[in-house]
């Protein structure tokens, strides 16, 4: 494999998979809130959080790891700001204490943070302000979760430099450069001593908060019903049920950290935990493991590229179909049938809709998981979706193409209207 594709698809892995404490959206704001008091040096007086509607979206129904059962974006602000660490990124809040609650819980009685909805933004896009007398300091995070664009104190920008589009590559990773061809190449050829350590952290972890959630009731307990009653589970069955029972404690309040993927932490429990629980069935080695999650992460990102961090495209569907693939490869199974399993669940699930972080997402892992083990048991045997039906085309990387658009323009529209509803408009 070329060197340089080769250093571009570890930069993609290592730059996708880090550490998160909670669901991504309220912890961004978290980071940018640390951040902003970091930057103004004392306690603000006032703290003020701008927007945009896919992160409102995303923090209305979900608990705030670390605050005591809260939820809202003023919640997770005020944390930020009182006990939050920066230096910490996308785990800021695990060391938030209870002296800090009792402070928080506090504050919001108070009034201390007044949050704002700003419209004609990216869809990711978060602007925190603090003041204190006659100070201020803000940060402003775009586009991805801990991507600080703007950085000022007293009005007078403190961001050293903003880094071009070349530059950003060099550090995350080109995604216009993954294809399926090449990610099969690049799982073949990869040095299991490049990748050990973050793949290594990833079942760790995500299995971690899966065992974590059959063990515990949180939530609606999606996971721990899907097995209610059955005592011996297929291995389909196991895996969807593993993976929705980390959403369940994810999304409820459970403050154990996940590797995240595509910036989400259900993606990335989603896109990890069947894969390591069909290893485990199979007795496959560890070499074999890690080469099938490379194949299932990156499917994923590949996918996502194409619709972006946040739509109205359930990002779960992606991380699945990721899923289902680096089953295949950890099953043998020729490209034939990873092109077919990622065609067939694409075209049956592509656009579930999301409306929000929140208990449901549980669910949705469960039935993305189910449809993409179909699909590849379809293409097992020589039964995909044809070009012309849908948005099928014959090539799967335009299919792929098709139903990203779809969910990045397409959906706009139903985006819109999914947070009208929820905001009570």
């Amino acid at each position: 494999m070329e060197r340089a594709l080769y250093e571009n698809h570890l930069t993609i892995l290592r730059s996708e998979l880090v550490m998160a404490l909670g669901c991504t959206e309220p912890i961004a704001i978290a980071y940018a809130a640390a951040k902003a008091r970091q930057l103004l040096g004392e306690m603000p007086e006032r703290c003020t959080v701008h927007c945009s509607g896919n992160i409102v979206k995303n923090v209305m129904g979900v608990t705030v790891p670390n605050s005591g059962g809260l939820k809202g974006i003023d919640v997770a602000a005020t944390l930020g700001v009182v006990g939050g660490n920066p230096e910490l990124e996308l785990a800021v809040l695990e060391g938030v204490t209870d002296g800090d609650r009792a402070r928080v819980r506090e504050l919001l009685h108070a009034g201390f943070c007044q949050c704002r909805l700003i419209e004609n933004v990216a869809t990711l896009y978060i602007v925190v302000e603090v003041q204190a007398g006659e100070h201020t300091a803000l940060v402003e995070i775009q586009n991805t979760h801990k991507n600080i664009t703007r950085m000022e104190k007293d009005g007078v920008s403190c961001l050293e430099h903003v880094p071009t589009q070349e530059e950003k590559n060099q550090k995350t990773g080109d995604r216009e450069l993954l294809s399926v061809d090449n990610i099969l190449e690049f799982a073949g050829a990869v040095d299991i001593g490049d990748v050990e350590d973050v793949l290594t952290r990833q079942i760790e972890c995500n299995m971690a908060i899966c065992r974590e959630g059959l063990e515990h009731p949180y939530g609606a307990e999606v996971g721990r019903i899907l097995l209610d009653g059955n005592s011996a589970p297929t291995v389909g069955l196991r895996a969807r049920a593993y993976a929705a029972a980390g959403s369940d404690a994810r999304m409820n309040g459970c403050p154990m950290p996940v590797v995240i993927n595509s910036g989400s932490g259900n993606q990335g429990i989603t896109v990890s935990v069947p894969v390591v629980v069909y290893a485990q069935e199979e007795g496959a080695s560890r070499e074999k493991l890690l080469r099938a999650l490379v194949v299932a992460n990156l499917t994923a990102v590949h996918q996502k590229k194409h619709i972006g961090s946040l739509s109205a495209y359930c990002g779960v569907v992606s991380a699945a179909c990721g899923a289902a693939c680096g089953i295949c490869y950890l099953l043998d199974y020729p490209k034939s049938v990873i092109a077919a399993t990622i065609t067939n669940t694409i075209a049956t699930v592509g656009g579930m809709v999301c409306d929000g972080a929140k208990s449901s997402c549980a669910a949705k892992i469960s039935t993305a998981l189910q449809t993409a083990l179909l699909g590849m048991k379809m293409g097992v045997h020589q039964r995909t979706f044809q070009p012309g039906e849908g948005l099928v085309e014959e090539n799967v990387e335009d299919t792929i193409r098709n139903f990203g658009r779809m969910g990045r323009e397409g959906m706009r529209a139903t985006d819109h209207e999914i947070l009208n509803i929820m905001l009570g408009n």
